[in-house]
């Protein structure tokens, strides 16, 4: 019995170091790279990491763009420090958004539904070692093998302050209704989704749905837009399990106010925001750019404002309520569609 507990003391004591140990570095600004942290390879040609030509490049510092992620930073802090009025520790679980490029010196924190997939395919550039080229000709479902990229999650403790306090970290986001009107759209109207059908379309059909009939019940493959809000806010779904990161919070999947993000991009803003963070590494003047494409359909605030024209506002208030978080730490205006009051 002595023994056990002595085992059980040693494993508790090694658990709560590693969680302190990882916070401890995410409280505060990174302005300046530790040099040769984790070698040179991944400097650019100027000298300089990407966390460097962020906060000490004099090109950088009056540019309209560089300034106005500048304000986003400072935002994402004011609200941080508002509130959030007990910040926990981090456990390995919540870094598991966060993809690593040890070459370059990045952490980027992918959000499904925010052009996450082509910036896979950026950071399978970035890390392949010269096997690809250009991002587009890597298949979309490659970019979403867990095995073809390297998160934070799958570091030690040592390594992941290291790399916290000398890579560049970034993420982005999107207007948090647009966001989640498209990923109702592409799970549950898409005909190939039969996964997502089965797993959730059968689970919100049942729990939702009055007199829902025996098809609808086994194939769960015509779940309505209500439907699916309903199930966000019913408080036993949270209970059961998290959300799935497909319509999971922005905040609850990066962390925003436990990680110090150096740039906030934004996806109404994707191509120059994308341009900026692949010039910090130097990407751009290899070539490496970031995919766009007339083919990609995304949602728009009309589209999403005809997808709540029938949802009460009494429901409206409660879905506003469980992402108003994403709405205050990233700077979206309340929809004018909306019928809060």
């Amino acid at each position: 019995m002595r023994k056990s507990r002595v085992h059980r003391m040693v494993l508790a004591t090694c658990l709560g170091s590693l969680l302190l140990v990882i916070f401890y570095f995410q409280s505060g600004p990174s302005p300046v790279a530790e040099d040769g942290i984790l070698g040179s390879s991944w400097f650019s040609k100027t000298g300089r990491s990407p966390l460097q030509m962020l906060y000490d490049s004099n090109q950088l510092q009056h540019s309209p763009l560089h300034l106005a992620h500048q304000k986003r930073r400072e935002l994402l802090n004011q609200v941080c420090d508002r509130y959030t009025r007990k910040r926990r520790l981090l456990s390995p679980e919540d870094l598991r958004h966060l993809v690593v490029d040890d070459e370059h010196g990045l952490l980027y924190c992918y959000v499904p539904k925010v052009a996450c997939t082509n910036w896979k395919r950026v950071m399978m550039v970035l890390t392949g070692g010269g096997k690809y080229r250009d991002p587009l000709d890597i298949p979309a479902h490659e970019a979403h093998v867990p095995a073809n990229l390297k998160t934070l999650a799958d570091y030690s403790p040592a390594e992941i302050n290291r790399r916290l306090r000398a890579y560049l970290k970034f993420l982005f986001v999107r207007e948090p209704f647009e966001r989640l009107v498209s990923a109702y759209r592409n799970k549950f109207t898409r005909s190939y989704n039969t996964a997502f059908h089965r797993r959730y379309g059968t689970k919100i059909i049942q729990r939702h749905r009055k007199h829902p009939s025996p098809e609808a019940l086994a194939r769960g493959d015509d779940v309505r837009f209500e439907e699916f809000l309903y199930y966000l806010i019913d408080p036993h779904t949270r209970k059961e399990e998290p959300f799935n990161e497909h319509w999971e919070r922005a905040h609850s999947l990066c962390h925003p106010c436990l990680v110090h993000y150096d740039v906030v991009g934004k996806y109404e803003t994707l191509e120059e925001d994308a341009a900026y963070v692949l010039s910090l590494v130097g990407a751009d003047q290899a070539g490496i750019h970031f995919p766009t494409s007339s083919k990609i359909t995304h949602t728009t605030g009309s589209e999403a404002a005809h997808f709540f024209e029938g949802i009460s506002p009494f429901y409206q208030r409660r879905l506003f309520n469980l992402y108003k978080m994403d709405y205050l730490l990233f700077n979206y205006s309340i929809p004018s569609y909306l019928r809060l009051r």
